[in-house]
């Protein structure tokens, strides 16, 4: 029988979950293991749509919430910002996106890995002109979402942008029931927590935490499906991701559930991303 772990499993995030069976795993960990790289809702189409409306200058000190992987901090550097700064909470994944950061031919001193929590980050005020926080925010509860984007608003300057990109419900008059269901089977299947809400509901957030949306995009949620995977990730790096779920035991099975989940809800799944400014305007209190 093929072993766990085979010689075409991604060496670079082997050591995400680790410890943990692939049953059990967190699905994000477990397709990084095999490979998966762009592990974003609306895939790396709507991570450039965004940063190309954000206009990273070489002024610009970008602070990255949650980069993982680091396929976005690539795509931010090769932009040429001023500095760059990630904050990753997980131990191993802070690792794997220091590694990332090594690679990118970057001086030490514009870019950096800090491991912290997104919502107590140990940054002085305005420390940053554009932040960018993806595919994280999705999986906290909604104090916790309002304290990580006080947070962000804190660490921006005065007219700085926030750049989001996250999932969403859809359409705005759900029934709560169904929305609920949703989340709840989506984080039995996926073993993490699931707590979005819609399009309208993340830019209320958005606007209580005190920024101004200015740019909006949504996109299907297509993570597993093939024509994204092979967007995402090219011919080759797809065809990788494929083997090594094949090769690797039990991946083929769980992963099977997780885009079934996706797909028995796509009608009422989506991406959304936000281009988001800082105003004068002093946040509102936590909501929830």
């Amino acid at each position: 029988m093929p072993s766990e772990h085979t010689s075409t499993v991604s060496h670079d995030a082997i050591e995400l979950g680790a410890h943990l069976d692939v049953r059990k795993m967190p699905a994000h960990w477990l397709m990084a293991r095999l490979g998966k790289r762009v592990l974003r809702p609306g895939g790396l189409e709507t991570t450039h749509w965004l940063l190309d409306r954000a206009a990273i200058t070489s002024t610009d000190d970008v602070i990255e919430v949650a980069p993982g992987l680091g396929r976005t901090a690539a795509v931010i550097l090769s932009r040429g910002p001023h500095s760059y700064v990630g904050i990753e909470r997980d131990a191993s994944a802070a690792h794997l996106a220091e590694r990332a950061l090594a690679g990118a031919g970057r001086a030490a001193g514009a870019t950096r890995i800090v491991h912290a929590n997104a919502s107590t980050v140990p940054l002085p005020d305005g420390s940053a002109s554009l932040l960018v926080g993806e595919a994280m925010l999705s999986m906290q509860t909604t104090t916790t979402k309002q304290a990580i984007m006080h947070e962000a608003h804190r660490l921006l300057r005065a007219g700085g942008r926030y750049v989001i990109h996250e999932l969403a419900i859809t359409p705005e008059t759900i029934d709560p029931a169904l929305a609920a269901r949703i989340q709840a089977d989506m984080s039995s299947t996926i073993h993490v927590g699931v707590r979005i809400g819609t399009v309208r509901e993340w830019r209320s957030w958005l606007e209580q935490a005190g920024f101004t949306v200015e740019q909006t995009t949504t996109a299907p949620m297509h993570l597993l499906e093939p024509g994204r995977l092979v967007r995402d990730e090219g011919a080759v790096g797809a065809t990788r991701f494929l083997c090594n779920v094949l090769r690797t035991r039990g991946a083929t099975s769980r992963l099977r559930a997780v885009r079934g989940v996706f797909r028995q809800y796509r009608d009422h799944l989506c991406a959304v991303g936000f281009i988001a400014r800082r105003t004068d305007s002093t946040p509102t209190a936590d909501a929830g």
